[in-house]
Protein backbone atom coordinates (compact mmCIF):
# COMPACT_ATOMS: atom_id res chain seq x y z
CA UNK A 1 0.00 0.00 0.00
CA UNK A 2 1.77 3.10 -1.29
CA UNK A 3 1.75 6.66 1.22
CA UNK A 4 -1.26 8.06 -0.05
CA UNK A 5 -3.30 5.37 -0.05
CA UNK A 6 -2.29 4.45 3.79
CA UNK A 7 -3.16 8.17 4.66
CA UNK A 8 -6.44 7.70 3.17
CA UNK A 9 -6.80 4.14 4.64
CA UNK A 10 -5.80 5.66 8.17
CA UNK A 11 -8.33 8.38 7.81
CA UNK A 12 -10.97 6.65 7.09
CA UNK A 13 -10.18 4.63 10.58
CA UNK A 14 -10.40 7.89 12.29
CA UNK A 15 -14.09 8.58 10.93
CA UNK A 16 -15.04 5.32 11.82
CA UNK A 17 -13.66 5.94 14.94
CA UNK A 18 -14.71 8.86 15.93
CA UNK A 19 -18.30 8.31 14.59
CA UNK A 20 -19.26 4.73 16.08
CA UNK A 21 -22.03 5.43 18.67
CA UNK A 22 -21.85 1.88 20.30
CA UNK A 23 -20.66 1.68 23.74
CA UNK A 24 -17.88 -1.03 23.51
CA UNK A 25 -18.80 -4.04 26.14
CA UNK A 26 -15.21 -4.56 28.13
CA UNK A 27 -16.01 -7.85 28.64
CA UNK A 28 -16.79 -9.06 25.06
CA UNK A 29 -15.67 -12.61 24.47
CA UNK A 30 -12.88 -12.07 23.13
CA UNK A 31 -9.75 -14.34 23.92
CA UNK A 32 -6.95 -11.89 25.42
CA UNK A 33 -3.87 -13.99 24.25
CA UNK A 34 -2.00 -13.55 27.89
CA UNK A 35 0.29 -16.57 27.41
CA UNK A 36 2.27 -17.39 28.11
CA UNK A 37 4.23 -17.07 25.00
CA UNK A 38 7.27 -18.75 23.54
CA UNK A 39 9.66 -16.36 23.17
CA UNK A 40 13.23 -15.61 21.58
CA UNK A 41 16.22 -13.05 20.74
CA UNK A 42 17.20 -13.67 17.41
CA UNK A 43 15.95 -14.13 13.82
CA UNK A 44 15.07 -16.78 11.63
CA UNK A 45 11.58 -17.01 9.24
CA UNK A 46 11.91 -20.87 9.88
CA UNK A 47 10.11 -19.99 13.83
CA UNK A 48 6.83 -18.92 12.15
CA UNK A 49 5.97 -22.48 10.76
CA UNK A 50 3.75 -24.21 13.03
CA UNK A 51 5.25 -27.32 13.90
CA UNK A 52 8.55 -25.66 14.76
CA UNK A 53 10.15 -26.94 17.75
CA UNK A 54 10.22 -24.24 20.79
CA UNK A 55 10.35 -26.16 23.56
CA UNK A 56 13.71 -24.67 24.35
CA UNK A 57 12.82 -21.36 24.42
CA UNK A 58 11.74 -18.98 27.19
CA UNK A 59 8.02 -18.40 28.16
CA UNK A 60 6.60 -14.34 28.87
CA UNK A 61 3.40 -13.98 30.28
CA UNK A 62 1.87 -10.97 29.13
CA UNK A 63 -0.60 -10.75 31.80
CA UNK A 64 -1.10 -7.38 32.88
CA UNK A 65 -1.72 -6.08 37.17
CA UNK A 66 -5.15 -5.01 37.65
CA UNK A 67 -5.59 -1.09 36.87
CA UNK A 68 -2.24 -1.08 35.10
CA UNK A 69 -1.77 1.11 31.50
CA UNK A 70 0.80 2.59 29.78
CA UNK A 71 2.39 6.10 30.74
CA UNK A 72 1.10 7.94 27.51
CA UNK A 73 -2.44 7.88 26.57
CA UNK A 74 -3.23 5.07 29.22
CA UNK A 75 -4.02 2.25 27.00
CA UNK A 76 -4.95 -0.80 29.47
CA UNK A 77 -3.03 -3.91 30.16
CA UNK A 78 0.15 -2.75 30.14
CA UNK A 79 3.44 -4.77 30.77
CA UNK A 80 7.26 -4.21 30.84
CA UNK A 81 8.93 -5.25 27.55
CA UNK A 82 12.50 -7.42 27.39
CA UNK A 83 14.32 -4.86 28.69
CA UNK A 84 13.45 -5.40 32.00
CA UNK A 85 12.73 -8.86 31.38
CA UNK A 86 16.28 -10.42 31.84
CA UNK A 87 17.36 -8.59 27.63
CA UNK A 88 18.63 -5.13 28.92
CA UNK A 89 21.04 -4.57 26.09
CA UNK A 90 19.46 -6.50 23.34
CA UNK A 91 18.23 -4.65 20.43
CA UNK A 92 17.44 -6.63 17.19
CA UNK A 93 15.19 -8.97 16.36
CA UNK A 94 12.53 -11.36 18.48
CA UNK A 95 9.83 -13.88 18.37
CA UNK A 96 6.73 -14.83 19.93
CA UNK A 97 4.93 -18.17 19.47
CA UNK A 98 1.75 -18.75 20.87
CA UNK A 99 -0.33 -21.83 20.25
CA UNK A 100 -4.65 -20.96 20.47
CA UNK A 101 -7.25 -23.57 20.99
CA UNK A 102 -9.80 -22.77 18.42
CA UNK A 103 -12.58 -24.79 20.21
CA UNK A 104 -14.48 -21.62 21.86
CA UNK A 105 -14.71 -19.78 18.34
CA UNK A 106 -14.79 -22.71 15.83
CA UNK A 107 -17.14 -21.93 12.62
CA UNK A 108 -16.87 -18.13 13.28
CA UNK A 109 -14.82 -15.77 11.22
CA UNK A 110 -12.20 -14.50 12.80
CA UNK A 111 -10.14 -11.78 13.67
CA UNK A 112 -7.24 -10.20 15.43
CA UNK A 113 -6.57 -7.05 17.06
CA UNK A 114 -3.17 -6.35 16.78
CA UNK A 115 -0.89 -5.59 19.97
CA UNK A 116 -1.73 -1.65 20.61
CA UNK A 117 1.21 -0.67 21.98
CA UNK A 118 4.74 -2.48 20.63
CA UNK A 119 8.56 -1.40 21.00
CA UNK A 120 8.91 -0.70 17.48
CA UNK A 121 7.88 -2.89 14.80
CA UNK A 122 6.07 -6.48 14.09
CA UNK A 123 4.82 -9.23 11.63
CA UNK A 124 2.34 -11.33 12.58
CA UNK A 125 2.34 -15.02 10.87
CA UNK A 126 -0.67 -17.61 11.55
CA UNK A 127 0.58 -21.16 10.77
CA UNK A 128 3.65 -19.71 9.33
CA UNK A 129 1.52 -17.71 6.92
CA UNK A 130 2.26 -13.61 6.94
CA UNK A 131 -1.01 -11.49 7.90
CA UNK A 132 0.55 -8.25 8.03
CA UNK A 133 3.19 -6.18 10.08
CA UNK A 134 3.30 -2.73 11.62
CA UNK A 135 6.39 -0.92 10.22
CA UNK A 136 7.80 -1.59 6.42
CA UNK A 137 10.11 -4.41 6.67
CA UNK A 138 10.98 -4.83 3.11
CA UNK A 139 14.59 -3.22 3.26
CA UNK A 140 17.51 -4.62 5.12
CA UNK A 141 16.69 -2.37 8.70
CA UNK A 142 12.67 -2.36 9.21
CA UNK A 143 11.55 1.04 8.87
CA UNK A 144 9.40 1.90 12.25
CA UNK A 145 6.31 3.90 12.16
CA UNK A 146 3.85 4.84 15.21
CA UNK A 147 2.69 1.72 16.51
CA UNK A 148 -1.76 1.92 15.93
CA UNK A 149 -4.55 -0.68 16.78
CA UNK A 150 -4.35 -2.88 14.14
CA UNK A 151 -7.20 -5.24 13.01
CA UNK A 152 -5.83 -8.62 10.83
CA UNK A 153 -8.55 -11.03 9.62
CA UNK A 154 -7.57 -14.58 9.94
CA UNK A 155 -8.64 -16.63 6.54
CA UNK A 156 -11.42 -18.30 6.95
CA UNK A 157 -9.72 -21.78 5.97
CA UNK A 158 -8.26 -21.50 9.56
CA UNK A 159 -11.48 -20.92 11.49
CA UNK A 160 -12.15 -24.75 11.42
CA UNK A 161 -8.76 -25.84 12.72
CA UNK A 162 -8.56 -26.65 15.96
CA UNK A 163 -5.39 -25.49 17.05
CA UNK A 164 -3.12 -22.44 15.21
CA UNK A 165 -0.16 -20.74 15.38
CA UNK A 166 0.60 -17.08 16.12
CA UNK A 167 3.70 -16.33 15.77
CA UNK A 168 5.32 -12.17 16.15
CA UNK A 169 8.32 -11.60 14.87
CA UNK A 170 9.29 -8.30 16.61
CA UNK A 171 11.90 -5.56 15.89
CA UNK A 172 13.67 -2.61 17.99
CA UNK A 173 16.18 -0.73 17.15
CA UNK A 174 19.24 0.39 20.15
CA UNK A 175 18.40 3.98 20.00
CA UNK A 176 14.70 3.14 20.85
CA UNK A 177 15.97 0.67 23.51
CA UNK A 178 18.08 3.24 24.80
CA UNK A 179 15.27 5.57 26.00
CA UNK A 180 13.75 3.15 29.12
CA UNK A 181 14.59 0.27 31.01
CA UNK A 182 11.49 -1.71 30.48
CA UNK A 183 11.47 -0.83 26.53
CA UNK A 184 11.40 -3.85 24.05
CA UNK A 185 8.67 -6.04 22.14
CA UNK A 186 5.06 -6.67 22.94
CA UNK A 187 3.38 -4.73 25.73
CA UNK A 188 0.10 -5.10 25.50
CA UNK A 189 -1.16 -8.44 24.50
CA UNK A 190 -3.22 -8.78 21.41
CA UNK A 191 -6.51 -10.67 21.12
CA UNK A 192 -8.51 -13.08 19.05
CA UNK A 193 -11.89 -13.73 18.51
CA UNK A 194 -14.93 -13.06 15.79
CA UNK A 195 -14.64 -10.76 13.46
CA UNK A 196 -17.75 -8.38 14.76
CA UNK A 197 -16.39 -8.68 18.57
CA UNK A 198 -12.38 -7.68 17.54
CA UNK A 199 -13.51 -4.45 15.39
CA UNK A 200 -15.64 -3.74 18.26
CA UNK A 201 -12.02 -3.30 20.58
CA UNK A 202 -10.36 -2.21 17.58
CA UNK A 203 -12.51 1.15 17.26
CA UNK A 204 -12.17 1.11 21.23
CA UNK A 205 -8.52 1.26 20.99
CA UNK A 206 -8.40 3.70 18.07
CA UNK A 207 -11.06 5.83 20.15
CA UNK A 208 -8.14 5.69 23.29
CA UNK A 209 -5.61 6.57 21.57
CA UNK A 210 -7.71 9.45 19.66
CA UNK A 211 -8.30 11.36 22.83
CA UNK A 212 -4.53 10.85 24.11
CA UNK A 213 -3.56 13.23 21.57
CA UNK A 214 -7.04 15.18 20.46
CA UNK A 215 -5.70 17.92 23.67
CA UNK A 216 -2.55 18.07 21.34
CA UNK A 217 -4.70 19.47 18.20
CA UNK A 218 -6.84 21.73 20.21
CA UNK A 219 -3.42 23.52 21.64
CA UNK A 220 -2.78 23.67 17.81
CA UNK A 221 -5.77 25.76 17.28
CA UNK A 222 -5.73 27.11 20.96
CA UNK A 223 -2.34 28.55 20.15
CA UNK A 224 -2.79 29.81 16.13
CA UNK A 225 -6.25 31.56 17.57
CA UNK A 226 -4.05 33.51 20.18
CA UNK A 227 -1.24 34.37 17.34
CA UNK A 228 -4.30 35.94 14.91
CA UNK A 229 -5.60 37.76 18.24
CA UNK A 230 -2.53 39.26 19.27
CA UNK A 231 -1.59 40.45 15.50
CA UNK A 232 -5.50 42.17 15.50
CA UNK A 233 -5.26 43.83 19.49
CA UNK A 234 -1.38 44.33 19.83
CA UNK A 235 -0.05 47.13 17.28
CA UNK A 236 2.33 47.59 16.21
CA UNK A 237 2.34 43.87 15.30
CA UNK A 238 6.04 43.90 14.38
CA UNK A 239 6.40 44.43 17.88
CA UNK A 240 5.06 41.49 18.56
CA UNK A 241 6.84 39.27 15.70
CA UNK A 242 8.19 36.98 17.37
CA UNK A 243 5.81 36.44 19.95
CA UNK A 244 3.44 34.99 16.94
CA UNK A 245 6.32 33.43 15.29
CA UNK A 246 7.14 31.66 19.05
CA UNK A 247 2.65 30.26 18.72
CA UNK A 248 3.00 29.10 15.70
CA UNK A 249 6.20 27.01 16.28
CA UNK A 250 5.02 25.54 19.72
CA UNK A 251 1.72 24.73 18.24
CA UNK A 252 3.25 22.82 14.90
CA UNK A 253 5.03 20.69 17.68
CA UNK A 254 1.60 20.02 19.58
CA UNK A 255 0.30 18.82 16.47
CA UNK A 256 3.06 16.99 15.19
CA UNK A 257 2.81 14.53 17.87
CA UNK A 258 -0.80 14.19 17.03
CA UNK A 259 -0.65 13.26 13.29
CA UNK A 260 2.62 11.53 14.17
CA UNK A 261 0.29 9.08 15.69
CA UNK A 262 -2.89 9.20 13.76
CA UNK A 263 -0.96 9.23 10.00
CA UNK A 264 1.58 7.58 10.44
CA UNK A 265 2.90 10.10 7.47
CA UNK A 266 6.20 10.11 9.53
CA UNK A 267 8.74 7.64 10.11
CA UNK A 268 10.28 7.46 14.06
CA UNK A 269 13.12 8.85 12.22
CA UNK A 270 11.77 11.83 10.71
CA UNK A 271 10.02 12.56 13.54
CA UNK A 272 13.24 12.62 15.63
CA UNK A 273 14.58 15.31 12.69
CA UNK A 274 11.70 17.13 12.56
CA UNK A 275 10.68 17.78 16.26
CA UNK A 276 13.62 17.20 18.50
CA UNK A 277 16.23 18.69 16.05
CA UNK A 278 14.67 21.64 13.83
CA UNK A 279 11.37 22.32 16.11
CA UNK A 280 12.47 22.13 19.58
CA UNK A 281 15.57 24.42 19.37
CA UNK A 282 13.44 26.93 17.48
CA UNK A 283 10.40 27.01 20.00
CA UNK A 284 12.98 27.41 22.88
CA UNK A 285 14.82 30.38 20.97
CA UNK A 286 11.46 31.94 19.47
CA UNK A 287 10.11 32.19 22.72
CA UNK A 288 12.89 33.83 24.11
CA UNK A 289 13.22 36.46 21.41
CA UNK A 290 9.08 36.85 22.31
CA UNK A 291 9.42 37.41 25.96
CA UNK A 292 12.25 39.64 25.07
CA UNK A 293 9.98 42.31 22.84
CA UNK A 294 7.27 41.57 24.96
CA UNK A 295 9.08 43.08 27.93
CA UNK A 296 10.97 45.64 25.56
CA UNK A 297 13.87 44.37 26.71
CA UNK A 298 16.81 46.09 24.92
CA UNK A 299 19.58 45.21 27.19
CA UNK A 300 21.84 43.57 27.28
CA UNK A 301 22.90 44.04 23.48
CA UNK A 302 24.33 40.91 23.54
CA UNK A 303 21.13 38.60 24.48
CA UNK A 304 19.61 38.18 20.55
CA UNK A 305 23.22 36.79 19.42
CA UNK A 306 23.46 34.32 22.49
CA UNK A 307 20.13 32.86 21.61
CA UNK A 308 21.17 32.91 18.31
CA UNK A 309 23.75 30.62 19.07
CA UNK A 310 21.77 28.69 22.05
CA UNK A 311 19.56 27.55 19.17
CA UNK A 312 22.11 26.51 16.84
CA UNK A 313 24.34 25.04 19.14
CA UNK A 314 20.83 22.96 20.71
CA UNK A 315 20.24 21.58 17.22
CA UNK A 316 23.32 20.56 16.97
CA UNK A 317 23.70 18.33 20.05
CA UNK A 318 20.21 17.46 19.64
CA UNK A 319 21.21 15.99 16.47
CA UNK A 320 24.10 14.04 17.11
CA UNK A 321 22.62 12.86 20.17
CA UNK A 322 20.33 10.36 18.09
CA UNK A 323 21.59 7.12 18.83
CA UNK A 324 21.10 6.33 14.83
CA UNK A 325 22.90 9.35 13.42
CA UNK A 326 26.30 7.72 13.70
CA UNK A 327 28.42 5.03 15.25
CA UNK A 328 30.67 6.96 15.51
CA UNK A 329 29.51 10.21 17.44
CA UNK A 330 29.91 10.11 21.16
CA UNK A 331 25.89 10.27 21.88
CA UNK A 332 26.79 11.15 25.61
CA UNK A 333 28.62 14.30 24.85
CA UNK A 334 26.50 15.38 22.56
CA UNK A 335 23.50 14.46 25.18
CA UNK A 336 25.57 16.85 27.63
CA UNK A 337 25.69 19.33 25.32
CA UNK A 338 21.91 19.39 24.92
CA UNK A 339 21.04 19.17 28.30
CA UNK A 340 23.35 21.87 29.29
CA UNK A 341 22.09 24.08 25.99
CA UNK A 342 18.78 24.31 27.87
CA UNK A 343 19.99 25.36 31.22
CA UNK A 344 21.50 28.22 29.40
CA UNK A 345 17.94 28.85 27.79
CA UNK A 346 16.21 28.91 30.98
CA UNK A 347 19.37 31.31 32.19
CA UNK A 348 19.25 33.70 29.72
CA UNK A 349 15.20 33.87 29.97
CA UNK A 350 15.46 34.53 33.51
CA UNK A 351 17.69 37.46 33.37
CA UNK A 352 15.31 38.41 30.34
CA UNK A 353 12.11 38.56 32.98
CA UNK A 354 13.75 39.97 35.59
CA UNK A 355 15.43 42.99 33.82
CA UNK A 356 11.76 43.52 32.03
CA UNK A 357 9.58 43.16 35.46
CA UNK A 358 12.57 45.78 37.02
CA UNK A 359 11.32 47.92 33.85
CA UNK A 360 7.80 47.56 33.85
CA UNK A 361 7.29 47.37 37.57
CA UNK A 362 3.19 46.32 38.21
CA UNK A 363 2.76 45.34 34.84
CA UNK A 364 6.01 43.04 34.19
CA UNK A 365 4.79 40.77 37.16
CA UNK A 366 1.18 40.84 35.64
CA UNK A 367 2.44 38.91 32.38
CA UNK A 368 4.65 36.37 35.46
CA UNK A 369 2.20 33.91 35.55
CA UNK A 370 1.91 33.90 31.50
CA UNK A 371 5.70 33.17 31.65
CA UNK A 372 6.30 30.65 34.01
CA UNK A 373 2.93 28.66 32.72
CA UNK A 374 4.56 28.55 29.28
CA UNK A 375 7.77 27.65 30.87
CA UNK A 376 6.68 24.52 32.63
CA UNK A 377 6.13 23.08 29.36
CA UNK A 378 9.10 24.37 27.49
CA UNK A 379 11.61 23.34 30.48
CA UNK A 380 9.02 19.76 31.25
CA UNK A 381 12.38 17.52 30.84
CA UNK A 382 13.81 19.61 33.68
CA UNK A 383 11.26 19.53 35.47
CA UNK A 384 10.70 15.95 35.30
CA UNK A 385 14.52 15.45 36.53
CA UNK A 386 13.27 16.78 39.76
CA UNK A 387 10.97 14.17 39.81
CA UNK A 388 8.02 16.51 39.54
CA UNK A 389 5.08 13.90 38.58
CA UNK A 390 4.44 14.50 34.50
CA UNK A 391 1.22 13.09 33.76
CA UNK A 392 -2.20 11.96 35.47
CA UNK A 393 -5.01 9.72 33.75
CA UNK A 394 -8.18 11.43 34.59
CA UNK A 395 -10.87 9.27 33.52
CA UNK A 396 -8.63 6.49 31.87
CA UNK A 397 -6.91 9.19 29.49
CA UNK A 398 -3.45 10.72 30.10
CA UNK A 399 -3.15 14.26 30.25
CA UNK A 400 0.12 15.53 30.75
CA UNK A 401 1.98 18.40 33.09
CA UNK A 402 2.18 20.23 29.64
CA UNK A 403 -0.53 20.26 28.66
CA UNK A 404 -2.38 20.99 32.04
CA UNK A 405 0.30 24.26 31.78
CA UNK A 406 -0.29 25.18 27.74
CA UNK A 407 -3.77 25.37 28.16
CA UNK A 408 -3.51 27.58 31.56
CA UNK A 409 -1.30 29.66 29.71
CA UNK A 410 -3.69 30.04 26.91
CA UNK A 411 -6.34 31.05 29.37
CA UNK A 412 -4.50 33.38 31.20
CA UNK A 413 -2.76 34.96 27.84
CA UNK A 414 -6.68 35.87 26.55
CA UNK A 415 -7.47 37.36 29.86
CA UNK A 416 -4.61 39.55 29.55
CA UNK A 417 -5.39 40.91 26.27
CA UNK A 418 -9.19 41.18 26.79
CA UNK A 419 -7.88 43.04 30.45
CA UNK A 420 -5.33 45.15 28.27
CA UNK A 421 -8.04 46.04 25.69
CA UNK A 422 -10.44 47.15 28.20
CA UNK A 423 -8.21 49.60 29.92
CA UNK A 424 -7.53 51.03 26.37
CA UNK A 425 -10.93 51.50 25.73
CA UNK A 426 -11.92 53.32 28.96
CA UNK A 427 -9.81 57.07 28.55
CA UNK A 428 -11.52 56.41 24.79
CA UNK A 429 -14.89 56.68 26.78
CA UNK A 430 -14.19 59.26 28.74
CA UNK A 431 -12.78 61.34 26.55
Amino acid sequence: MDRKNLIIFTLLALLLAFTDAHAVNHKQPTVILNGPWKFKTGDSLQWAAPDFNDAGWETVDLTAPPGSHDGDVGLTGYVPGWAARGHADYSGYAWYRLKVSLDSLKGNSLALAGPPAVDEAYQLFVDGRLLGSAGDFSGPVPVAYSIQPRMFGLPDSISNRKVITIAFRVWVSAATLSQGTDLGGIHIAPELGKKSDIEARYKFRWRQTIKGYIVEVAEFATFILLAVTIALLRKPVKQHTWFIIALVLLGLVRANQAFYYWLQAETSHQIDIITLVILMPLVLGSWLMAWRDWYRVERPVWIPPVILALTLVYMCGQLFSLPWVSDTVPHAVFQAISNYSRLLFALVLAIIIGVGVRQQGKQGWLYLPAVLLISTGLFAQELSELHIQGIWFPFGVGVSRTQYAYAAFSAVMFGLLVYQQGRKKIPQERH
